[in-house]
């Protein structure tokens, strides 16, 4: 069910029309893997334009290091674990604690839940999507039954074919419900999503749109097409880092070109930290994907809306993925969904509003479904845990400590300094109560958590050769 919004008549165009969005979301990508977020290695040049153009956020997270529970905080604007997206669902036998969703799931996404696409498409909008979904192979979970009226990409990550697995299908790409192709080329897959993202903004260039745009890349196996290959100072992690800014780029040209970036809100962040072995950076944090340490979950995100949004303009206020659906609601007078979400309206904070600030009291990492860490203010807690989960596709785990970390003075987190403060130990341990009641806690489940889909004989994705 669906509340109505308060939506600000101010932030419509001049024509009276609701803004239209795009999501570029890439895979991934580290913090420090852009130019406006200091890369050394990488040429961003419209990320760089985008950045001058719109507004830099310095303290951007998402809910986990990893893809399907971080994507499915985009599209509710929920924690992983108040719709049960925090794992995957095991077939009998197995007990490996894997994070994300694999080929033939027995899970997905709820499709009673509210996505962005189904707020939106209530609106009127077209709704489209092009990438990396993850959110569950299943008929039943796919784009289409989530609110997008298109899908083009594939279903789960770029290393998931069958070369993982042998009992994994070809890698498919699929065009709406359909595999279209399998195994997929991988090389051209940056320029073909890009041809299909200007197709779709170009057929609906005369009403409301919404494009979410999740690369594949720079997820491993990482691949770039023949005229980014080679061309980049960090080898092929760098070719299609530089691949998906050109990317960027036509996608803004095409906006100004047909006179809509006065009216469309564009969204460029990642679903995670990079990852440790592929060449990417999360500089100046520490830690990689997978983790809770800020470089697992801190990502570049920067968002631009001409004539509305400040140019050059850059915050420091804590905001995450789950802030974009109920700012999206809000921009476009769409309804909210009647469920919990665990997002905020960060409007106020995108157009420099007079005293606006992050509505968040604590913001909580996950690692699986295990509470780690607690961030209140300038201040993150890593919680004394006799078992902590350390990796995120097995049960190993390890008795650990209180630390304590003041990110404004220690982004990298180098210097604990919980024994020089134990009182403030004490008043963020307080602010685990919350979600360790509503949300969950390791193999306790959350007085408000959601159930996510479950299908009994889930079907791998092939092309019908008949």
């Amino acid at each position: 069910m669906l509340i109505e919004s308060n939506a600000s008549e101010s932030y419509k165009s001049m024509e009276g029309e609701y803004p239209n969005v795009i999501i570029i979301f890439s895979d991934d990508l580290g913090y420090g893997d852009i130019e406006p977020f200091g890369a050394q290695h990488h040429r961003t040049p419209n990320l760089s334009k985008m950045a001058s153009e719109g507004m830099k956020f310095t303290a951007f997270y998402v809910s986990s290091g990893v893809c399907t529970p971080s994507r499915s905080s985009l599209m509710t604007g929920c924690y992983p674990r108040r719709v049960d997206m925090h794992e995957n669902a095991f077939p009998p036998g197995d007990t490996d604690m894997r994070q994300v969703l694999f080929p033939a799931a027995h899970k997905g996404l709820n499709p009673n839940e509210i996505t962005i696409a189904d707020l939106l498409k209530e609106k009127g909008y077209a709704t489209g999507m092009i990438g990396k979904w993850h959110l569950g192979d299943q008929p039943e979970f796919l784009p289409t039954k989530q609110g997008f009226d298109f899908y083009f990409g594939i279903p789960y990550s770029n290393d998931m074919g069958s070369n993982q697995f042998g009992i994994n299908p070809p890698l498919p790409l699929l065009r709406n419900e359909v595999v279209i192709e399998a195994p997929v080329d991988q090389e051209n897959l940056t320029k073909r999503y890009t041809e299909e993202a200007l197709k779709f903004i170009i057929h609906n260039k005369d009403k409301p749109f919404f494009l979410y745009f999740p690369h594949n890349m720079p997820h491993n196996p990482v691949n770039a097409s023949t005229n980014f290959k080679g061309k980049s100072a960090n080898g092929l992690y760098g070719d299609a880092v530089e691949e998906i800014d050109w990317s960027l780029g036509q996608i803004i040209d095409l906006l100004d070109k047909l006179g809509l970036s006065e009216n469309t809100l564009v969204i460029f962040t990642s679903d995670n930290g990079a990852a440790k072995n592929f060449g990417g950076s999360n500089s100046p944090l520490s830690g990689y994907k997978g983790s809770v340490m800020e470089g697992g979950m801190r990502v570049p995100a920067l968002m631009r809306w001409k004539g509305k949004v400040a140019a050059g303009s850059v915050t420091d206020q804590l905001a995450t993925t789950m802030d974009i659906l109920p700012t999206v609601a809000f921009l476009t007078g769409s309804s909210l969904p009647e469920n919990d979400i665990d997002g905020n309206n960060i409007a106020p904070i995108l157009f420099q509003e007079k005293g606006a600030k992050s509505q968040y009291k604590a913001f909580y990492y996950y690692q699986v479904g295990q509470l780690q860490a607690i961030r209140v203010g300038d201040w993150k807690l890593f919680l004394p845990l006799e078992k902590r989960r350390m990796y995120v596709h097995n049960n190993e785990v390890e008795k650990s400590q209180a630390q304590l970390y003041h990110l404004a003075t220690d982004i990298r987190e180098m210097n604990d300094i919980a024994d020089d403060f134990p009182e403030k130990v004490a008043e963020l341990m307080k602010y685990a109560e919350r979600p360790r009641l509503e949300l969950g806690d390791d193999e306790n489940k959350g007085s408000k958590q959601r159930p996510a889909g479950l299908v009994t004989n889930p079907k791998p994705l092939i092309m019908n050769v008949n």
